[in-house]
């Protein structure tokens, strides 16, 4: 069994901090049930289910602490894992910057599950793929994609009496279409909360269309250009820099929010007036949970507002240091637009590029969030109005700081996962001026 009740994951963790005889100890409890399905040259390649659950112990002497983890959670187990977790402590060397363990907190329950997403069954995710790759087929195309879902839980108590319970659902498909020669490719993406609002069939379409429209690609010069990003291509360069919204960079001088001499830009203009980004753990077409990877209760609270900075976050010991309020690691990251869709944004664009997609992005240089990697999967050149021709990819150098003072319009927020992000994002398509591409790219 992978999924416990909250009645039977509070037994073993009351169980497991009563066990222990150190100073303090902290208990979590996660298990989950996760399927996928993945096909290639329009033939499934691999299917599965991974059902786990994981109990992880921290004990702490004074400033010692000692972590130890097991996935057994008989009486003999859990004795087993405290006394690994304490033994571990007495070994550690004092960490001078433990904090500790929380005393009880107040989490108000978010709407992370979802019964059709956590009722997904082997027959639902064959059918998605024969919806993605039979038109595909029909078209003399090939389709490589992947659907993933997952029913998982979340427990944790300690020693101070704090407690916590939540199950979610996830799900996430990607799928990648190509002409039979090579030349042409097309990619769409859903990560959702709800899976009975997908529809393979349909958004398979949007990649079909790509992947043809994208054959006949041109070389065009590299320099600055009016881009309208999909959603996706946006998240790729708004995670990165999500990362940097940390206080502590920021006082230490290692953040593009640092101020030369000493300071934060918190409160500061860093964006144009068009950008506002907030959290909300609650949010309803981004739930996250209540609290994050070490426990803190996470808010509701504005991140950028009208441009100008308005939070940083503060860890439980660098808000002890500094004086200030520590809350928990955003979750989502919600960024408001408009009402339009990449269609209409794309009508009102006298020249310029659309890019469905950014891939493999790297860091150049942090201290003004600078960016570089490719377009990929559908660029094309766009001129009164209208798409005239694909485009060869690029490779940009962008930083997102820069890019989000040249926006023109923001579209209609939807759900995206930037690749190696850890946040639920909604983002709009964007019309952006002087977005910098550096170099073509062979790759399609």
């Amino acid at each position: 069994m992978s999924i416990f009740t909250e009645e039977q994951a509070k037994a073993i963790l009351d169980k497991v901090v009563k066990l222990s005889v150190a100073d303090e100890c902290t208990a979590t409890l996660a298990g989950s049930v996760d399927g996928n399905i993945r096909f290639a040259l329009n033939n499934v390649s691999t299917s599965g289910i991974v059902s786990d659950a994981q109990l992880i112990v921290q004990a702490a002497f004074g400033k010692r602490e000692g972590i130890a983890t097991i996935n057994e959670f008989d009486d003999a187990a859990l004795e087993r894992v405290v006394r690994r977790a304490e033994d571990l402590a007495r070994l550690a060397p004092e960490n001078e910057e433990y904090m500790p363990a929380l005393e009880k907190q107040a989490y108000t329950p978010s709407p992370t599950f979802n019964a059709a997403t956590a009722a997904i069954t082997p027959e639902l995710r064959a059918q998605v793929a024969a919806d993605s790759i039979d038109p595909c087929k029909a078209n003399k195309l090939i389709a490589a994609g992947y659907l993933s879902d997952g029913h998982s839980f979340f427990a944790s108590a300690n020693s101070k009496g704090n407690f916590a319970y939540q199950q979610s659902t996830n799900f996430n498909y990607t799928c990648t279409v190509r002409t039979e020669d090579g030349r042409g490719s097309g990619w769409v993406a859903r990560n959702l909360a709800d899976a009975s609002q997908f529809k393979a069939g349909d958004d398979i379409q949007v990649a079909i269309q790509k992947a043809r429209d994208s054959a006949e690609a041109k070389a065009l010069e590299p320099g600055k250009y009016t881009v309208i990003l999909e959603p996706a291509a946006a998240a790729g360069l708004i995670s990165f820099m999500m990362f940097f919204f940390d206080a502590r960079q920021a006082d230490e001088g290692r953040s593009f929010l640092s101020k030369k001499g000493g300071g934060t830009k918190l409160g500061e203009q860093v964006y144009d007036a068009q950008v506002n980004i907030h959290a909300d753990p609650w949010d309803a077409d981004a739930a996250v949970l209540p609290w994050d990877e070490t426990g803190m209760p996470r808010e509701k609270h504005d991140i950028i507002k009208d441009g100008k900075v308005s939070y940083l976050q503060y860890s439980r010991y660098w808000a002890q240091k500094q004086g200030k309020k520590a809350i928990g690691q955003p979750g989502n990251i919600l960024m408001a637009g408009g009402d339009k869709t990449t269609a209409e944004l794309v009508k009102s664009t006298q020249k310029g590029i659309l890019v469905t997609r950014t891939w493999y992005i790297r860091m150049v240089d942090p201290q003004t969030v600078l960016l570089t990697g490719l377009t990929r999967d559908g660029t094309f050149y766009i001129e009164n109005g209208e798409i005239k021709h694909p485009v060869k990819n690029f490779r940009f150098n962008e930083s997102p700081v820069i890019m989000l003072n040249n926006i023109e319009e923001l579209g209609k927020p939807v759900r995206v996962s930037g690749d190696e992000s850890p946040f639920v994002m909604m983002i709009p398509p964007m019309k952006l001026r002087d977005f910098t591409f550096t170099s073509l790219s062979d790759a399609v």
